[in-house]
């Protein structure tokens, strides 16, 4: 330890030119990849505990700028910035300009995720890392790009290999997925050209498709692209965990949305159908005096164990019931603050985007079953009212919904 810590302190020395102090943090991330996992940990801990602010010199300084003159108040406050960034942010910089230094730094903040939740003193170290990333990923950075069938063999490859919503059985999945009535965009940063940020799959279809399975089918005849009157986005994928809690969707869902008008003029919808994946775990947290007091939910309440199972849904009623319920949690159910409760609804509606309906049995899948009984939601991207709803969904978590289900609500 003593032998890595007087490396570190190289790395921060002021004295030598900075090409000597980079020299000297390419070793260092080397040796950093070459660690074990319990390596790696000691190594993090280190940065964060030792290389963190030192609280005497910030308060001596805060305390020279409350005093300073108005002659020396600007010095005072430049020395105050200063101090007020830990050792340990100069060499996170250093490594930056390292070749795939910027991979290298998204790939140490997902270690840091990972384990700041067991070891919370390196929680500090992670959001200083974040706050780095804010800025080398800002949206004005961001290169969009169209990937399709011809695009190379290693980013088609990622694409399989990161998609987060639904898996991509195979390589005709994929060839699918990229056919005349598919789009598929993706952000990627200068530094790291083979590596996707995120990436939108779309469908081009006519009305709002409503269920999962049927607009992945692979048999399904391509519809001329010129026929569509609606845009599908079927699945949003985080394709780097180091980036995890640094937005890009919103800007993706607005950029997708002007270029496909822009390319297809026809097309009059652009609305999601997504998942549902925080229903299920509520629903079995609701006791029977609280599922009594839900719209549906007393129907529910006297249906027998497995209530989500072919035998429970195929029950005269369940449907109804069922559906109820999840309007209820999408419209009134909040997590933090007045946000809902379910983070893909959360996202959408904080992007600007209506609640306009619900699906029943819309993804079978063992996972659509598991987390959201099957239903799904088709999220609507009005054009002229996104920035408003988005403003006050964010500002008052008011929620935009279609009149149609306003009669399940009891609204």
């Amino acid at each position: 330890m003593a032998k890595l810590t007087g490396w570190i302190d190289a790395c921060l020395s002021k004295d030598g030119d900075s090409v000597t102090a980079r020299n000297r943090a390419a070793t260092l991330g080397r040796n950093y990849l070459e660690l074990s996992e319990q390596g790696r940990l000691r190594f993090l801990i280190l940065l964060a505990e030792r290389y963190d602010l030192d609280q005497q010199t910030v308060e001596q300084s805060f305390l020279q700028w409350s005093e300073a003159s108005p002659e020396q108040k600007y010095r005072a406050e430049q020395t105050l910035r200063d101090v007020l960034d830990p050792p340990r942010l100069k060499l996170l910089t250093q490594f930056s300009s390292l070749p795939e230094g910027v991979r290298f730094l998204v790939d140490m903040r997902a270690d840091l995720l990972r384990l700041k939740q067991e070891y919370p003193q390196l929680k500090g170290l992670e959001a200083d890392l974040k706050r780095l990333l804010i800025s080398w990923f800002d949206i004005g950075l961001l290169q969009l790009e169209q990937l399709s069938w011809q695009s190379s063999a290693e980013i088609l490859e990622k694409l399989i290999a990161y998609e987060a919503v639904h898996a991509i059985q195979s390589w005709e999945d994929l060839k699918n997925r990229l056919d005349s009535d598919r789009r598929c965009f993706a952000f990627f940063h200068p530094s790291m050209p083979a590596e996707p940020l995120i990436f939108i799959e779309v469908a081009l279809v006519q009305g709002l498709a409503d269920n999962v399975q049927q607009l992945l089918d692979q048999s399904a005849p391509a519809l001329q692209p010129e026929h569509a009157d609606t845009a599908i986005f079927y699945s949003i994928s985080n394709a780097q965990p180091g980036l995890a809690g640094i937005s890009f969707g919103n800007f993706l869902i607005k950029r997708v949305v002007g270029l496909l008008q822009n390319d297809l003029p026809g097309l009059q919808q652009f609305s999601t159908l997504s998942p549902v994946p925080g229903f299920c775990r509520w629903l079995a947290q609701q006791d029977d005096s609280s599922l009594s007091q839900l719209p549906g939910g007393e129907f529910w309440r006297q249906l027998p164990q497995p209530r989500i199972s072919p035998d429970g849904l195929a029950r005269e009623g369940s449907r109804e019931a069922l559906l109820q319920l999840v309007a209820h949690y999408l419209y009134r159910v909040s997590g933090e603050g007045n946000a809902c409760k379910d983070p893909v609804a959360h996202f959408h509606l904080s992007n600007g985007a209506r609640i306009e309906q619900l699906n029943w049995l819309a993804d079978t899948s063992e996972r659509g079953m598991k987390q959201s009984a099957g239903l799904m939601v088709n999220y609507l991207y009005q054009l002229p009212h996104i920035e408003s709803r988005s403003q006050k969904y964010i500002l008052n978590g008011e929620r935009a919904i279609a009149p149609s289900l306003k009669n399940r609500l009891k609204l």
